[in-house]
């Protein structure tokens, strides 16, 4: 079972290589079978290359967890996002497998940065 600080290190380490720009080091935080249902992807790689892609389009974009929630070896987080054209949210369930993340789940609720 996760703890509370567990996992709320864990987000806000992941949420610091992406507002730093450190993605290389955002690798050992994610189980080497990581899936991310959003990108239909095994592996942080996946994860990387759509970082590295959104903040190429914005390159001020942050993520800030506003809420942390912990259930067993879930771990649901609710983040604003800054830097965009209009601010939005981000909602992201992950599953966390010896203190790594193992599996995530997500939506965002503003502007797509994509298009």
């Amino acid at each position: 079972m996760t703890t509370r600080e567990e996992a709320e290190g864990l987000v806000l380490r992941m949420q610091e290589c992406f507002n730093s720009r450190q993605f290389d080091q955002a690798a050992d935080l994610h189980t080497p079978d990581f899936f991310s249902h959003p990108l239909g992807a095994t592996g942080f790689e996946a994860g990387k290359t759509a970082w590295r892609t959104l903040t190429t389009r914005f390159p001020d974009m942050r993520v800030v967890a506003e809420d942390i929630l912990v259930d067993g070896d879930k771990v649901a987080v609710r983040s604003s996002v800054e830097g965009t054209a209009a601010p939005g949210m981000l909602l992201e369930i992950f599953r966390i497998d010896d203190g790594r993340f193992a599996e995530m789940w997500g939506i965002t609720e503003g502007p797509d940065p994509r298009h």
